[in-house]
Formats: structure tokens, sequence, C-alpha cells
């Protein structure tokens, strides 16, 4: 039996995003019920249509970890390569946020520390990576991998806005 461990995107931002999405249909819903003009509606729809996709890609997306290889799972479609296959796993570091690349000699996955254990999921690879595969810069990193936090922050706040804009919208102005 192959042992697999399964790695998602953190429900941490999955959360406010999908009460963001949640807000942004019902306030579209309402200015249509409520007769408002078309620009309006033209703008809710087209911020309706980022925050739909960017829900629903991150909602599907898996990592799997297999004894042999990894595979990663997205909307539509997915790649995987064999642990025997991978000549370099290098990690690059902007900020707080950090991208992990395998590469094969015909292909390559690169994995963000989007995903919930993060931490364990670089460690699962490494053991599983060839030692020759893996770059300083990659041990270095996964001593204290890097937490990211600033996009479910910036989710928080998108979700208070939209709700301040729903209040407005059903008592009217200030």
């Amino acid at each position: 039996m192959t042992e697999v461990s399964s790695f998602a995107i953190r429900k941490t931002f999955l959360l406010p995003l999908g009460v963001l999405l949640v807000e942004t249909l019902f306030l579209l819903l309402l200015c249509i019920v409520q007769g408002e003009t078309r620009g309006k509606i033209v703008i809710l729809t087209l911020m309706l249509l980022p925050v739909t996709f960017l829900f629903v890609e991150s909602f599907f997306r898996r990592v799997e970890v297999g004894t042999t290889a990894i595979r990663v799972r997205k909307l539509f479609r997915s790649c995987s390569l064999d642990f025997s296959e991978i000549v370099d796993m290098d990690t690059v570091l902007v900020r707080k946020r950090a991208f992990l690349t395998l590469s094969s000699e015909d292909h390559f996955i690169i994995l963000s520390n989007a995903y919930a254990d993060f931490p364990q999921m670089l460690q699962l690879l490494m053991e599983r990576v060839g030692t020759d595969a893996v770059t300083e810069t990659t041990r270095e990193m996964a001593k204290a991998p890097p937490v990211k936090t600033s996009d479910i922050v910036s989710c928080w706040l998108a979700v208070a806005l939209v709700s301040m804009i729903l209040y407005i919208q059903f008592a009217g102005p200030f």
C-alpha cells in the first residue's frame, strides 16, 4: 500500500475568500433587484469574476506527495513528477512568500507556501527527493519556512469593505 500525504490551500485563506464571494454575489443581486445603474452592475460583475475564479481554483487545488511521485491537482488539470526524475529542488523567497520549484529534464512544478502544513510538505519533499537535487537555499529555508498572512488580512479587509457597502445599500447613506 502506498502512503500519500495530501495538502490543500489553507482554510484560513479560503474562508474569507468564500465570504467575500458570497457577499459580492449578494450585493450584485441586490443591485439588480433595486434597479441600480448598469455601470454599478458591470463593475460588480467584473469584481465577481476574478474572486469566483480564485476561490474555485484555490478550493480544488491539491498536492499529493506519494512514496514515488508528487501530483498537483488543479481545476480541470493535473501534473505529476516521479521523484527519481527530479534534478533540482530550489526555492525563491519574495518577502514572506516562498516558491518551491521541483524540476526534471522536461517538466517542473512550482508550489507556494499558500498550502496548509507547508513546512511538513517541504520536509516530506526533501526526504523523497534525492539530496543532490535539493539546493542549499531550500535547506536554509526549510529550517524556518516563512508564513504569509498578508493575503488573509487583505481578504478580511475586502470582506469588511463589502459588508460596509452592503449596509449602506440596505440602510441608505449615512
